[in-house]
């Protein structure tokens, strides 16, 4: 995600502000139907936005020379091998990547350390393949999966959503100044908010047959944590790297990697939650 801007600092254009709001308009629609479906349909859409954002993530950190194709091929055994067998089968996709990336890198005329390359492409492929790949498995959830993936894809898109207008408007204090200086603790607890309120909302009427609602309560917390940590760990690699955004496919929300990095960390957050509660 993009970072905040500090009250007193303008960050953005109007212009930006108002395509952020229409790309949200149009897009979030239809990405909520998609995840109604679930299914393959759900599937197909983690692939595709899977290798934008990897796309993405292997030309910011070019210099690192991940072998792109090895990446790639990781991540669709990541993601069909959870469709097709759950976690266990797509945790075989790491191994791919790993076995092509020191196949690739090692037949190639690069220079650089093959350390580094093998490193930053299994980065890149665990990092969104897993962060997908638990999206999809929380939505497989045999009786409630509809209702957690939603919460948990609307909770996160809630929480980016207040932090961004309240750090705009009032925000003073800078919550990780090194990382982004743009995101603002008024912001954060926000995001907080937000978060505890749609996980209230969205599981209070399964509170007696899902979870309860100190366990949406926790779930809420939880993800609260996990969405700022998913987007501090994209804004850290993007300063290793001296870029402000992973891209521009999103006009106001910059790449597919920033709008995706809170999701990342949170789907797996909530995987485990909602595993602990045993809720499933």
């Amino acid at each position: 995600m993009s970072d905040l801007p500090v009250r007193g600092v303008r960050t953005r254009p109007i212009s930006s502000f108002w395509s952020r709001i229409l790309v949200a308009a149009a897009g979030l629609p239809a990405v909520i139907g998609i995840v109604w479906l679930g299914g393959w349909w759900l599937t197909l859409l983690a692939i595709g936005c899977g290798f934008v954002a990897l796309h993405e993530f292997t030309v910011v950190t070019r210099p690192l020379r991940p072998v792109g194709i090895a990446a790639y091929a990781g991540l669709l055994c990541i993601l069909l091998g959870i469709q097709l067998g759950g976690l266990v089968w797509g945790s075989g996709g790491i191994g791919v990547a790993l076995a092509l990336a020191f196949l690739l890198k090692g037949v190639s005329d690069t220079r650089g350390s093959a350390t580094v390359a093998v490193a930053a492409t299994l980065l890149g492929t665990a990092w969104i393949g897993f962060g997908l790949g638990f999206f999809v498995l929380v939505r497989a959830f045999p009786a409630h999966g509809r209702l957690a993936a939603l919460t948990v894809m609307i909770a996160v898109f809630a929480a980016d959503s207040a932090a961004y207008f309240v750090g705009m408007g009032i925000g003073r204090h800078k919550l990780a100044p090194r990382l982004s200086p743009g995101k603002t603790w008024e912001g954060f607890v926000a995001g907080v908010v937000a978060t505890l309120f749609v996980a209230f909302v969205a599981l209070y009427q399964d509170r007696h047959t899902f979870l309860s609602i100190g366990q949406a309560l926790a779930l809420g917390v939880v993800l609260a944590l996990a969405g700022p940590t998913g987007d501090l760990f994209e804004s850290s690699v993007k300063r290793d790297m001296r870029v402000k955004d992973s891209g521009r496919i999103l006009a106001g929300h910059g790449g597919m990697l920033d709008r995706l990095d809170a999701l990342l960390f949170a789907s797996i957050a909530a995987f485990y939650v909602i595993l602990a509660f045993g809720a499933t």
